[in-house]
């Protein structure tokens, strides 16, 4: 690193430094009043704490997901969390996005890094004698950010790190940070989570748990499911507005954070921009595409979101926009790995290669109304809507499941004509039929796919109000498993 470049980096951290209280503040308050915490700000925290106390085992945290899902929030109320309540010095907790390191700077986390190491604590990383954190936003426009981390972890126990950055930070990270780093994958809100920010209301004990045995051994977690539910039904009287109203905003428009303070107009409008976001920084970090390439994205998000329920052929994509099939599976791909949709698979049975189109999902189907609102085809009264609104949900829901609990094992849709939504896996190669609905929703592809796929029951996901189970079929609200 040239002298020059050096005190570039000197003033540019302390710079940071200095900014960070008042930045903190901004990301973490409104009017005055702190913003509440997500369940990732908990999990994070105990690790804080954990290597305070001398334990620093898990002291590399790579928090990887969409925009716009809360991870600088997050960062920054570690931040007030370790001066306030810890009595951290600023001088030991540097926060930085890559983002605007490379845009400005053209450097590297490895130069930051050193530079702060060296003239702010006089130290290198081996001889360091003080706790520090450093939180690092934005890490994937940094294509070596693996190797910076794992340098930082080998040669110092005194460095807790925070790295955030899109979800392809999973697919970037080496096997040899893998090993040693705490993976936090930071999802939109589920309805849970939704209710706790906005009125600091909490659910019943067990109420996810309770909700996950229904769909995988519902004879032994009726009565575990009805009392939660049961419980819950009390909790929900003190709402102010009916809770059927909340759970509708909470499906169009609340999957992410920020619109907990925002109208529902400007919520739509600044998912919208996350979208376009997404495309215009995060999807050309990971792959390389020409500028030309940027409308054709677009072009496929639109079709996504505005599609009826049913598989998306490459080659029909292709043929409909004129480019190429292989154009489009690479964008495709590219959007899995940003997170922003996610697919699922035809099933085929042991080892069978099922030749149908494969189904794409939003990550959150506050995504997909955004979407809809934009291009001004978002009506509320359309029933057609809120039911693919509502399989989007549900299928996110799966999606994350499989993620974080690996449960199911697999997660595919029924291929043949007028079959049920979703198939679920179980890790004996068990098959689970769900089938989503909104209103009143018969048992006929339920019961048809029970028997077709030999299975043990069924779960029917739709506007009913009790939890009931009946030759085979469990009947499950869809406001209720929204909390799993």
């Amino acid at each position: 690193m040239a002298s020059m470049d050096r005190d570039i980096f000197e003033r540019y951290i302390f710079a940071k430094l200095a900014e960070a209280p008042t930045l903190a503040r901004s990301y973490t308050e409104i009017d005055g009043k702190r913003l509440r915490y997500r369940r990732a700000y908990y999990r994070i925290k105990k690790h804080v704490d954990d290597f305070l106390e001398g334990n620093v085992e898990n002291r590399l945290i790579v928090l990887p997901g969409l925009r716009g899902v809360g991870k600088t929030t997050i960062l920054f109320q570690l931040y007030n969390y370790l001066q306030g309540q810890k009595g951290v010095r600023q001088d030991r907790i540097l926060y930085f996005s890559t983002d605007e390191l490379k845009a400005y700077l053209g450097g590297r986390i490895t130069d930051v890094i050193t530079v702060f190491i060296q003239e702010v604590h006089r130290a290198s990383l081996v001889s360091l004698d003080r706790e520090i954190f450093i939180l690092i936003d934005e890490a994937h426009f940094d294509k070596e950010w693996d190797q910076a981390a794992k340098i930082v972890y080998d040669q110092s126990k005194k460095i807790f790190l925070i790295v955030t950055g899109s979800s392809a930070l999973n697919l970037e990270m080496s096997v040899d940070v893998a090993r040693r780093a705490k993976r936090e994958v930071m999802f939109p809100m589920n309805f849970s989570e939704y209710l706790i920010l906005k009125y600091n209301l909490f659910p019943p004990k067990g109420m996810a748990e309770s909700m996950r045995k229904l769909i995988f051994s519902p004879i032994e977690n009726l009565e575990y499911g009805r009392r939660t539910t049961n419980e819950l039904k009390k909790k929900l009287i003190t709402l102010v507005r009916p809770i059927e109203k909340e759970w509708e905003d909470f499906l169009c428009f609340g999957g992410f954070p920020f619109g907990l303070r925002m109208s529902q107009i400007d919520t739509h409008e600044r998912i919208f921009s996350v979208v376009g976001r997404v495309i215009e920084k995060d999807i050309f970090a990971i792959q390389s595409f020409s500028t030309e390439t940027r409308n054709t994205i677009s072009r496929i998000i639109a079709f996504l979101a505005l599609q009826k329920p049913g598989g998306t052929s490459d080659a029909k994509l292709a043929t409909r926009l004129n480019r190429s099939p292989t154009m489009v599976r690479n964008i495709l791909d590219v959007l899995e790995k940003t997170h922003l949709v996610f697919s699922v698979k035809p099933y085929g049975g042991a080892g069978k290669l099922v030749r149908k189109p494969w189904k794409y999902y939003f990550l959150s189907p506050s995504i997909n109304a955004a979407i809809r609102f934009k291009l001004g085809v978002y009506d509320i009264r359309d029933r057609v809507m809120l039911g693919v609104l509502a399989e989007n949900l549900i299928a996110s829901y799966f999606f994350r499941m499989k993620e974080t609990l690996n449960m199911p094992a697999g997660f595919f849709y029924a291929p043949e004509k007028e079959g049920v939504d979703f198939l679920l896996q179980t890790g004996t190669g068990e098959i689970i039929p769900v089938e989503v609905g909104i209103g009143k929703k018969g048992e006929g592809q339920i019961k048809k796919a029970i028997t077709r796929y030999q299975s043990e029951h069924g779960v029917l996901i739709s506007s009913t109000e009790k939890i009931t189970m009946e030759k085979g079929v469990v009947h499950l609200p869809i406001m209720n498993f929204a909390f799993v």
